[in-house]
Parts: C-alpha cells; structure tokens; sequence
C-alpha cells in the first residue's frame, strides 16, 4: 500500500484545519480518515495529487467535513442543539409570517400589519441573535469575528428598515442607510476578505473581487433608488452586468469542472442569482413606468383640466360683465387669480432650484413656460424631478411662500364666507386646506420630492377654479 509523505500529511493537516474545525479530537480523526482514503486511491496507480484531488470532490471541496462537525457538535453540546433548533424554528416562522404578510398587504386585508411587525421582530430579534451565536460554535474563529457582528448588524438593521418603510414608520430611511453603509463598509469587504484568505483555485479569488463590485453597485444603486438620488438606474445596471455576464459565467466555467454532477450549491447560485436580478430589474422598469408613463401624463391631465376650467370661468365672466353681480365676481376672480399666479410663482421657483447648483444658477428653464393662464410645467423636460430641496424651500412648515399661499387662502375664505352660509364655507375652507396638499409640522420633511410637491400644487389650482365656479353660481342664483 502506498504511503504519504510527512509533506504530504502536512499539506492535507493544513486543508483540515482550514475548515475551521474546532474540536481537536475530531481534527485528528479526520486527518487520519483523509489519509487513508488517499492511500487507498492511490492505490489504483494514481500519484498524491490525483487521488487527494478525487478524494476533495467526494468530500464536496470540504463541504463533508464542516457538516461532520455540526453533526458532532449538535449530538455532544446542548447549547448549540439548542440554538441551532431555536435558528431554524425562528427561521421558518418569521419567513412564514413575513411571506403572507406580503400576501395580505398586497391584497389590503386586515391583520398584515401584525403579521409584517411580528415577522420581523422574530427574525430580527430571535433568528438573527441564534445564527450569530450558531456561526461562532461553529468556527471559534476570531479573524471572523468582524464579519459575523457586521452581518449581523447589517442583516438587523435591513429587516428593521424594511419593516418601518413598509409600515410608513419614522426614521425608515435612517435605519436602511444605516444598513447599506454597514454592509458596503464593514460586512462586504470583510467577506471579501474572508474569501481571498481561503486557499483553493485562484481564478476564484479574481472571481470574489468581480463579484463583490458588482454587489457594491448593487447596492448603491437599491439605495440611490430608495432615496431617489440620481444615478441609481445607473448603478444597478452596472451592478447587475457585472453579477450576471461577468461574475456567473466565469464562476460556472471554472466550477464546472470541479463537480461531476449538478450539486446543490450551483441550484442555489443560479436562484439567488435572479432573486437579485430579477427584483432589481422589475423595481427599475416599474418605477421607469410608473413617472415616465403615468405621473407625467397625470400631471400632464391636471394642466388641461386647469385650461378648460379656466376658459369656462372666463366666459361666465364675459356673459355677467354688464350685470349686477359682475363686480362681485370680479372681485372673487381677482383674488383667485393672485392666489393662482403665486402658484405659478412657486412652481417656477422650485424648478428653478432643482435646475440650479451653486456654481450655474438657473433663471427661466426650458421646463416653465408661460401662459395666459399663468405659468407651465412641461414635465417630460424636468433634469431632477426627485430632488428633496424645492419642497424644503417653498412647501413644508417655516417656509415663506408657503406662509404667503396661507395667509391669501385665509384672506380669501373672508371673501367666501360673506357668499355662502356657516356650512357650505366649511366644506370649502376644507376643500382649500393647505395641510391638506402638503405635509404639517410633524412630517419627516426630507420625505416629500419636487414632483409631489408640483403635484400637490396643480390640483389646488384646479380646486381653487372649481370653488370660483362654484361661487359664480351661487351669486348668479342670487
């Protein structure tokens, strides 16, 4: 029978250990275990290289080895049966809970809110905790003690966030850059690192740092689409060329001759691949879909309907301009159409400011046109129409022009309620309720975009139109 080297047994002792073996009585007998196999394959006439190499791919490149000691660990230390059942138990329930959430969120029945909350408090609070601690059983290895409390931090921090941006909870979009940072600067680079330590083929290690870039723009791209920043399309599309005509198929050329058969790990690759590219290329073309081709004509339906109502309230003008009631019709005219043109104002101004940077300020952008009717937005030619800024200027609580806007509403409702009796000037000064369009003095003000906020505008200029119409009817009744 053939027999090792002391060079030999030294280079398969190293292999072992690498698997991060923590039971010392175990790593003997797996030594000696591994030895014999490749003696007995050698001897077939096979040289040490041929037959350890036959014996790694029966052992699944040390995939058996690591399942030999969870098996040795889950049958000897309470503890870690303990946790691992606590893991899987947790692991189940909160997917569970979380997937017929969706199902009931998407449907709009009851009890979805409990089920998303409950979900993500047993993932978060009792899965993650049990897979930390399982890992650590499993490797007592401190070099990775910084990759297992960053995923566990990033993997916290991003079901949580999930949980508050679906419930439309504060501090959502903290607690999901909190997770994008911690996995870009701490968890990604330490699995990166994790990897490039392994030993084994290297053309993989050029593989982990192709595959780690495209994940970073992955990410990037999820994050700059959250916050709708710019270059987000950007990014993703970046991120998922890589991951998919790059990273896959030099991972599947070079695996493939490493695996006789289909082994689960590339099934798993192959799923876990679109569950990435799939959802990111869906989110874009829906988003894409959603602004290009139905908020802009949306908008687009709300300035012609301020045309028509506009040219209906100008003709009844011209039929009473000799009558009785013309002076008072006039008068409500003048102060709807100062309230409209400081409408036209602010949506001059806010494209202005999105338009604009510190060094090339914008006066006049080819977006604003005017009218006779007063200033309009041609939104297909908006550059940033996400941008935060323009409603923090002119919309949200504290800012000047929206005192003004108040403050010619109220002055306005004078006028209505010398028209109309107690009841009817309610329901209007409802109607014309500024808090009503934008958001109060406890609204998370970095949440509301320009397009919104020149949403919000249009329809109060339509309603302003309707409550004149309204009142022309009323005077002439009288």
């Amino acid at each position: 029978m053939p027999d090792l080297s002391l060079r030999n047994i030294d280079q398969i002792s190293n292999d072992i250990r690498n698997e991060e073996i923590t039971f010392s009585h175990l790593l003997d007998d797996l030594i000696d275990h591994v030895c014999c196999d490749v003696e007995y394959e050698m001897q077939s006439g096979l040289d040490f290289h041929d037959a350890y190499r036959r014996v790694r791919q029966k052992m699944g490149s040390g995939r058996r080895i690591r399942e030999i000691q969870e098996e040795t660990l889950y049958a000897v230390d309470s503890k870690y049966r303990k946790m691992k059942n606590t893991m899987k138990i947790s692991g189940i329930i909160g997917t569970i809970l979380f997937g017929f959430a969706t199902l009931f969120k998407i449907q709009h029945w009851p009890g979805a809110g409990i089920m998303l909350t409950l979900g993500a408090l047993i993932l978060a609070f009792v899965f993650m905790p049990s897979v930390t601690g399982v890992l650590w059983k499993e490797t007592h290895n401190k070099k990775k003690l910084v990759l297992i409390i960053s995923g566990f931090i990033t993997a916290f921090l991003f079901i949580s966030g999930t949980l508050f941006k679906i419930q439309h909870w504060p501090v959502a979009g903290i607690l999901l850059l909190s997770a994008v940072i911690s996995a870009l600067f701490v968890f990604l680079p330490a699995l990166l690192s994790d990897r490039l330590k392994e030993g084994g083929n290297t053309n993989k290690r050029h593989i982990y740092i192709i595959c780690m870039a495209g994940f970073v723009f992955y990410v990037l791209g999820m994050l700059f689409k959250l916050q709708h920043w710019p270059l987000a399309s950007v990014f993703m599309i970046l991120g998922l060329l890589i991951l998919g005509f790059i990273a896959f198929p030099l991972y599947t050329r070079i695996t493939w001759k490493d695996e006789n058969n289909v082994s689960a790990r590339f099934i798993f690759i192959v799923l876990g691949s679109l569950l990435i590219m799939i959802p990111g290329a869906l989110i874009n073309l829906s988003l894409q879909s959603t602004y290009d081709r139905g908020y802009y004509p949306h908008l687009e339906q709300q300035q012609k309907l301020f045309g028509v109502k506009w040219e209906i309230n100008r003709s009844v003008l011209a039929r009473y301009h000799d009558s009785l009631e013309f002076k008072q019709m006039e008068q409500i005219d003048n102060k709807i159409l100062a309230i409209s043109e400081s409408i036209g104002e602010i949506q001059k101004q806010m494209v202005e400011t999105s338009e604009s940077n510190p060094k090339e300020p914008v006066m006049n952008p080819s977006a604003v046109r005017k009218t006779d009717a007063g200033f309009e937005i041609i939104y297909s030619r908006l550059n940033r129409p996400f941008s935060p800024q323009p409603a923090k200027d002119f919309l949200l609580p504290g800012s000047q022009k929206r005192q003004e806007l108040t403050a010619m509403i109220d002055d306005f409702m004078k006028t209505v309620s010398s028209i109309l009796p107690a009841e009817e000037t309610e329901k209007v000064r409802q109607l014309l309720d500024i808090s009503s369009y934008f958001p109060g003095e406890n609204h998370e003000s970095g949440n509301m975009l320009m397009l919104s906020g020149l949403h919000s505008l249009e329809v109060l200029r339509n309603n302003l139109l309707t409550v004149e119409s309204f009142l022309f009817g009323k005077i002439a009744n009288q």
